[in-house]
């Protein structure tokens, strides 16, 4: 389903005139001849609005082609040997003070010292987790369902979510789902539902909203969204659906993505506009930006 964005500069009209029509119709056939996608006639036209799952989002604002292409193997060896900063950054982000020296001793099989031990375990979750991930994008298992982010959501969070490796409600907790913004205050996550039944069936309908969406980037950029503002799981969520999204970026043969703790603040800001407004666009942008390249 899509709906048109709201244009400060004009006056809001019931419909196009004539003249307006045959512009915008002259202005679609120019994209098509400059080799736009004919899935979206309006590709480029940055007031477009499509909604995919829980979330809009401006298709035309978005430049997906910043996210390179990339062998599976050659992207998996990226990710691996970065694994100990993708993890810090991951960690870093909810507030766990490991330092990478001390993530990379962690990951070495040796205690560190001086540290709560709920963070060291924070981190060795979110290392479990991502080579869960890793394993099944190697022998191409992996796919964007709900069992494979329950697996990993059982990994990432299971030190600290109320139940783990399921939905909010399928178990025998109700409740939970509610968002603490940066900039004050909180915003609900979607409603579970009896047994779990309306979560379940929003994971159905974001993963069909996918499948028409024709870059396999704009799937794995907005399924992180997406995923991030339902709050499918009482905790860990923005945690699993990033090794979810980075497991379907290399699986189709693109660079991985790396949100750096350096740029905590845009993260933040973009974050707190997605559960404020449901629009992801200015998330998905910032995503776009924070490729294994660009961060290295």
């Amino acid at each position: 389903m899509s709906a048109w964005g709201e244009n400060p500069d004009r006056e809001e009209k019931w419909g196009l005139t004539s003249a307006e029509f045959a512009e915008r119709a002259a202005a679609n056939r120019a994209r098509h001849q400059a080799g736009s996608s004919p899935r979206d006639p309006f590709a480029g036209d940055t007031t477009r609005q499509l909604r995919t799952g829980r979330i809009t989002w401006r298709p035309g604002s978005v430049d997906f082609d910043r996210i390179r292409p990339s062998t599976v193997e050659r992207a998996l060896f990226r990710l691996e040997k970065s694994l100990p900063e993708l993890v810090w950054n991951a960690a870093a982000l909810e507030g766990n003070t490991f330092t990478l020296p001390q993530v990379q001793t962690l990951l070495d099989g040796v205690t560190v010292g001086g540290k709560r031990i709920e963070e060291a375990e924070q981190i060795l979750a979110l290392s479990e987790g991502m080579d869960m991930m890793i394993r099944a994008v190697r022998d191409r298992s992996f796919s964007l369902n709900k069992g494979m982010s329950d697996r990993i959501h059982g990994a990432v969070a299971k030190h600290e979510a109320i139940e783990s490796g399921a939905f909010r409600g399928e178990g025998v907790v109700n409740g939970g789902g509610a968002v603490r913004l940066a900039a004050g205050g909180t915003v609900d996550g979607d409603p579970a539902g009896a047994g779990g039944e309306q979560l379940q069936a929003d994971y159905r309908n974001l993963l069909a909203a996918l499948d028409a969406l024709a870059d396999p980037r704009a799937r794995a950029l907005v399924y992180f969204a997406s995923a991030t503002r339902s709050q499918f799981y009482f905790d860990g969520n923005k945690r699993t659906a990033r090794i979810m999204m980075t497991g379907a970026l290399i699986d189709a043969g693109y660079e991985p993505v790396n949100i750096p703790f350096a740029r905590q603040e845009e993260f933040n800001v973009a974050l707190d506009e997605l559960f404020r407004t449901d629009d992801g666009t200015r998330l998905v942008e910032f995503l776009t930006t924070c490729t294994m390249i660009d961060t290295e």
